[in-house]
C-alpha cells in the first residue's frame, strides 16, 4: 500500500478540519482505519509512524485551530469535548467506523472524551501518556506547577516558559509544594532567554488548559464497547504522564501497556527529537492485535 497521503477537509460547526488519508476507503484488508491523533501536535508529527503501517489505511488530522485546520467559533482554547465532536464527524465523513485509535499526549485526552461520548466510533483506543492532572494524588501541587509554567511564559516569554515546562515534565515522582517557585534558567536547556513578545504558543499560553483539566468519564469508559488501553513509554517511568497513565489504568481496572522510548517515542525526525518509531510501531501493532 502506498504511503502517499490524500489531503481532505471537513466543515464542522465553528471550524474546517484538515485531515489526511493514507490508503483506500473503504479499506480492502478487513481492518478498520487506524486513526492517529495528537494535541497540541498536528498531523505533521505522525508521518514516520504512519509509514510503518503501509499495509493499513491510516488517518491523521489537525485539531481545530492548529496546523491547517481553521476555526471561526470565536474560541482559542483546545477543548477535548469539542474535538471529540469533530472526530465523530470525521469518522462519519469517512464512512469507515468503528476505527482503531492511537492518541498521544493531549490527543489521548481527546480520545478518552471521544470514546466516552461516541463509543460506537472506536474499536480499540491506545491512550498514550494522557496528561490528566486530576487523577493524581498530588493533583493540587501539579495544577499549581502548571500554573507557574503559564505564568513564566506570560511574564518572560517562550524560553522561560519552555524551560519551566521541561522542568515540570521531567520531574520524577510527586511534586513538592512550591515546585517551580524558583524558575530554571532557560540557558541550561539551550533555550533563548530573550522575550520575542509573542504569547500564542498552544502549549504554554493556557490554550491547552482544558486538556490537562479534563476529568475522564470513568463510568462511561468502563461501560463502553471500546477496548481502552492506557499506554506509556518505558523511558517515561516516574514522570507526570507515566503517573497519570497508571492512575487512569487503576480507575479503569486495567493494565498499562508499556511501549519503547519516551513521550514522543513514535517520532522520527519530524522535530529533531527522534524516538524509536520502528519498535514503537511494532508494539502498537501487538497491542492492537491483542484485542
Amino acid at each position: 500500500m502506498t504511503d502517499t497521503a490524500t489531503h481532505r477537509t471537513l466543515d464542522v460547526p465553528g471550524a474546517t478540519i484538515a485531515y489526511d488519508v493514507r490508503g483506500p476507503l473503504p479499506t480492502t484488508d478487513g481492518q478498520p482505519p487506524l486513526v492517529l491523533i495528537g494535541q497540541p501536535m498536528d498531523a505533521t508529527g505522525f508521518g514516520t509512524l504512519a509509514s510503518h503501517f503501509g499495509d493499513r489505511t491510516v488517518v491523521t488530522y489537525d485539531p481545530r485551530g492548529l496546523g491547517r485546520s481553521t476555526r471561526d467559533d470565536g474560541q482559542t482554547v483546545h477543548d477535548p469535548r469539542v474535538q471529540a465532536d469533530d472526530l465523530h464527524a470525521l469518522v462519519g465523513a469517512l464512512g469507515a467506523g468503528p476505527v482503531d485509535l492511537f492518541g498521544s499526549s493531549g490527543g489521548a485526552v481527546t480520545a478518552l472524551a471521544w470514546v466516552a461520548a461516541f463509543p460506537q466510533d472506536v474499536r480499540t483506543l491506545v491512550a498514550h501518556e494522557p496528561p490528566l492532572i486530576g487523577v493524581l494524588d498530588d493533583a493540587d501541587e501539579a495544577r499549581a506547577a502548571f500554573a507557574r509554567v503559564d505564568a513564566a511564559y506570560q511574564a518572560h516569554g517562550w524560553g522561560a516558559g519552555m524551560a519551566a515546562f521541561i522542568a515540570l515534565t521531567s520531574w520524577q515522582g510527586p511534586f513538592p509544594a512550591g515546585f517551580l517557585t524558583e524558575l530554571p534558567d532557560p540557558a541550561q536547556f539551550g533555550l533563548p532567554a530573550q522575550d520575542d513578545g509573542s504569547r500564542d504558543d498552544p502549549l504554554l499560553s493556557g490554550a491547552s488548559g482544558p486538556v490537562t483539566a479534563y476529568a475522564p468519564d470513568v463510568a462511561a469508559l468502563r461501560a463502553a464497547s471500546t477496548r481502552v488501553v492506557p499506554a506509556a513509554g518505558i523511558e517515561s517511568e516516574g514522570i507526570i504522564t507515566w503517573r497519570t497513565t497508571h492512575a487512569l489504568a487503576d480507575l479503569l481496572g486495567t493494565q498499562v501497556a508499556v511501549f519503547p522510548s519516551n513521550h514522543g517515542g513514535f517520532l522520527g525526525d519530524e522535530y529533531g527529537m527522534p524516538g524509536q518509531p520502528e519498535a514503537f510501531a511494532a508494539r502498537l501493532r501487538e497491542v492492537l492485535a491483542a484485542g
